[in-house]
């Protein structure tokens, strides 16, 4: 008789999302549920310990990947202790992966306008603008430990949702996930960026009337970036720069690093980099590429 084959055991994940109200945690958490993820949101911070605890006994298939979202809502005492409490979980051999959801205060404060909803610590004493400043005081100690952060400021709800999906679900536990995303400096600098790379300094194919309104995927564009000899050595420069240093953060036990690559507009150079230092990672590692403003 052949005995039955034996499925692989999923490896545990334990991940904890946080992030300001109305930057899309809630929607974090839902497309994490729909990825399979047993998902608790409001867990006050003091009973994570007991909970991890809780969920690491047994082997029950659906408690092998977890989220837990933690926000404002919790007491401010708990808040403050979570990098301890962080700790002793790292000391107990539980693996957290902590993600906070950011976005600029206008972004918010329009939100919040369009939704009608209430901010959660907003009231007659505090009004909206206040209460997101003193929100992102409490959670400070939250976004100073976050392995991810993600800021959703220039992000619709349907790209986000697929930004979790690929970065997060479907990272292997263990090995570094890397985002490599393209932006226009007239729109700011991401503010989630690990590493920021300015390729202004590049020809721009802009002021060629036949390029304007390509962008860096386009091979046209490509070939005439290609042509300068500039942008492919400085391609090189920052590949270069990350095969040396993005193993030092793997060692150093991150679980995501995200690599910002600028030019004026963030339509042709910027694009065009980042979509040639994807490529040259991608077979080796767990990659996803971004364009903001193209």
């Amino acid at each position: 008789m052949t005995p039955a084959a034996v499925e692989p055991v999923a490896a545990r994940r334990f991940i904890i999302v946080s992030g300001l109200s109305g930057a899309g945690k809630t929607v974090a958490l839902h497309a994490l549920e729909d990825a399979g993820f047993y998902c608790v949101d409001n867990l006050p911070a003091g009973f994570l310990g007991d909970f991890a605890r809780f969920i690491g006994d047994g082997d029950l298939p659906h408690y092998r990947r977890v989220a837990v979202g933690i926000d404002a809502r919790n007491r401010e005492d708990d808040l403050a202790q979570l990098p301890q409490i962080l700790d002793r979980l790292a000391a107990g051999d539980v693996t957290v992966e902590l993600i906070f959801i950011d976005a600029s205060e206008e972004a918010l404060i329009t939100r919040f306008s369009e939704t009608r909803r209430r901010h959660p610590l907003s009231g007659a004493s505090l009004p909206l603008r206040a209460a997101i400043e003193r929100e992102r005081q409490l959670l400070e100690p939250i976004i100073a430990r976050a392995d991810l952060r993600i800021d959703t400021s220039h992000t619709h709800v349907h790209q986000f949702r697929a930004l979790i999906l690929e970065r997060v679900t479907n990272r292997e536990r263990g090995v570094l996930a890397l985002q490599i995303s393209s932006f226009g400096y007239k729109n700011g600098v991401p503010p989630d960026a690990d590493f920021v790379f300015d390729v202004r300094c590049l020809p721009n194919p802009h002021w060629d009337p036949t390029l304007r309104s390509m962008t860096g995927r386009d091979e046209p564009v490509a070939a005439f970036l290609d042509a300068t000899d500039l942008a492919p050595r400085m391609v090189d420069d920052i590949i270069a720069f990350l095969r040396t240093w993005v193993p030092r953060f793997e060692a150093d036990n991150r679980s995501y690093l995200t690599v910002a690559i600028g030019c004026t507009g963030g339509r042709h150079r910027s694009v065009y980099a980042a979509e040639r230092i994807a490529a040259e990672f991608r077979a080796r590692r767990h990659v996803v590429v971004t364009h903001r403003d193209a």
